[in-house]
């Protein structure tokens, strides 16, 4: 039997384990050393220590200010225009009607094809017109006949009244059948020319240069023609190249164009909104404004319903896309040229009402500058017009990750990320993904 003493922890006396009396087993009973007790402890206590220093240390170590793309604003000359929405109006609009009433005998062209001016396009039934012509050439050679049998009369009366062998009152009748027979000569051959002049509508032919429409009568039926109000439409034909373009603008638009135009220090002031001023146009179906033209006509009276004025435009059309009717847009200069800043439209930002820009001061905190904006080119720049300097430094990437009075890494835009730096482009570091 042995016994094993351990000092009690509250100091008392020790204590002597001796084997159960139960257990008939020669297995003893044994504790860990006051050694190995001890050591567990400081094992445990140390531990602990160096994982507060560890959570202390994290805790400590800040992120690094993040990383965003800068860029200086664009010095450029630039216009401000204005946009208006309008339609399309073909310079040439006829409509193809007879000018004498027949049977439609003929159609020479194709539905929609373009035509030139001159160009046969409908026959009508020529033989009663034919006929008519042949009658009255039969009445001017009879006038003509009489004309001359009168003529030789009224020629030997002024010699046989001078003899005193007719009386003056038959010298008068001869002179007065005379002229009666000039006039009737000269109305027989008004009525040929009338005659040959319905001869000839019965060919209609293009009036203008254009594309034509689909044809409105089969050939078989009346067509209905002269000056009234219930002659019988045929076709219609609409010019292409060139085009205008119709559009309006209010008031305020329509004086403001007038004072640059007459103002002695912009390059808008020789043309105004009138023939000459150079505008640009773009289709629904397009981005930017790539058809050319000129302005041809302002209207003369703003309308008093609307408080508008009507404004016209002329573009060259030689592919024939753009059609009568046809919506588009056009922009036209409302400035003179002048020097502005401009930034990616991308880089706006907006605060309820207002513009705003952030930047990157000579300390590299993040500001916000509030700005009033101007247009957009088509490069995608926007016009700053006011509140924003040549040497800001505009964040044009990174903008979520820039609060305003935070310090950041700025980097030039298109320059090489510094060694170590992350990408203006990546996330920040701790930043969950």
């Amino acid at each position: 039997m042995w016994t094993y003493v351990l000092p009690d922890d509250m100091g008392n006396s020790p204590r002597t384990l001796r084997p159960d009396p139960m257990n008939n087993s020669a297995k003893t009973n044994t504790l860990p050393s006051v050694g190995t007790v001890c050591r567990a402890v400081l094992a445990l206590t140390l531990a602990t220590f160096v994982v507060g220093c560890g959570d202390s240390a994290q805790k400590q170590a800040a992120p690094p200010p993040p990383t965003v793309t800068v860029a200086k604003p664009v010095k450029r000359t630039v216009s401000d225009f204005d946009e208006y929405v309008g339609r399309f109006v073909a310079v040439n609009s006829v409509e193809v009607r007879a000018r004498v009433s027949g049977y439609l005998d003929g159609i020479h062209f194709k539905d929609g094809q373009a035509v030139q001016k001159g160009d046969l396009l409908f026959t009508i039934d020529k033989r009663p017109f034919q006929n008519a012509v042949d009658q009255a050439r039969a009445n001017v050679n009879q006038a003509k006949s009489n004309l001359a049998f009168t003529e030789a009369d009224y020629t030997r009366g002024q010699q046989l009244v001078r003899d005193k062998t007719i009386t003056d009152q038959t010298f008068e009748q001869r002179s007065q059948a005379y002229r009666n027979a000039q006039a009737s000569v000269a109305n027989t051959e008004a009525a040929q020319r009338t005659a040959e002049l319905d001869l000839e509508f019965t060919e209609l032919r293009a009036p203008v240069n254009g594309r034509i429409g689909d044809r409105r009568v089969s050939p078989g039926n009346l067509v209905t023609g002269g000056t009234g109000g219930n002659t019988t439409l045929l076709a219609t034909i609409v010019s292409t190249d060139p085009i205008r373009f119709e559009f309006t603008f209010d008031e305020a638009s329509y004086l403001r164009y007038e004072r640059l135009a007459k103002g002695s220090n912009n390059d808008i002031s020789s043309s105004g909104t009138g023939a000459g001023t150079k505008v640009s146009l773009k289709l629904i179906d397009e981005q930017d404004f790539a058809h050319e033209g000129s302005m041809d006509f302002v209207d003369n009276v703003i309308d008093r319903a609307t408080g508008t004025i009507r404004g016209r435009a002329v573009f060259a059309n030689p592919n024939g896309v753009l059609t009568p009717g046809m919506f588009a847009r056009v922009r036209v200069p409302a400035s003179p040229p002048y020097e502005a800043l401009l930034v990616p439209d991308a880089a706006i930002g907006t605060e309820q009402a207002r513009r705003l820009v952030t930047v990157v001061n000579a300390e590299n905190v993040v500001t916000l500058k509030y700005v009033t904006l101007g247009q957009v080119l088509p490069d995608g720049l926007r016009v700053i017009k006011d509140g924003l300097g040549p040497d800001d430094r505009v964040i044009v990437n990174g903008q979520l990750r820039a609060r305003p009075g935070q310090k950041v890494t700025p980097q030039e835009q298109g320059a090489a990320p510094a060694a170590g730096a992350p990408a203006a482009s990546a996330p920040p570091q701790g930043a969950k993904k």
